[in-house]
């Protein structure tokens, strides 16, 4: 998985300053060459921070703050899930990513249903409904 964060939100300044549409372009052909590669599962961008709300589980029931965040330092603005066949291939696509400065992608393993104890029931029925999607 590919997770996009920014350092902090662009303020309306900085945002008048990029176009668009040739985020839409780059973002588009760099999706294509995934896809073509037969490497991209998915792709997702979120909405703004401010739009967005943190459940905190310190306590019961979790408390929920509306963002945005004040301490926050940098925010998930979207991610990939790549299907490759190693870690280096994975930063290979990573590395080819149309992202600027003051933008991260943070590369992180997402396990199989496989890696998981067969005997749990919770595992066995996720098993069975991974299966009657397709999604095994």
């Amino acid at each position: 998985m590919l997770i996009m964060r920014e350092e902090r939100e662009l303020t309306p300044e900085e945002l008048a300053g990029f176009s668009f549409d040739e985020i839409l372009e780059q973002m588009g052909a760099y999706n294509e060459k995934l896809i073509a590669a037969g490497v991209l599962v998915t792709a997702e961008g979120l909405a703004p921070a401010a739009e967005g709300l943190v459940l905190d589980f310190a306590q019961t029931p979790p408390i929920v703050t509306d963002g945005p965040y004040g301490e926050t330092k940098e925010l998930f603005n979207g991610f990939w899930i790549l299907k490759t066949a190693s870690r280096e291939e994975a930063v290979e696509w990573a590395s080819q990513a149309p992202l600027g400065p003051g933008v991260k992608l943070e590369l992180r393993r997402v396990p199989s249903i496989a890696e998981f104890d067969i005997d749990n029931e919770h595992i066995q029925r996720e098993r069975a409904w991974r299966e009657s999607t397709g999604q095994l």
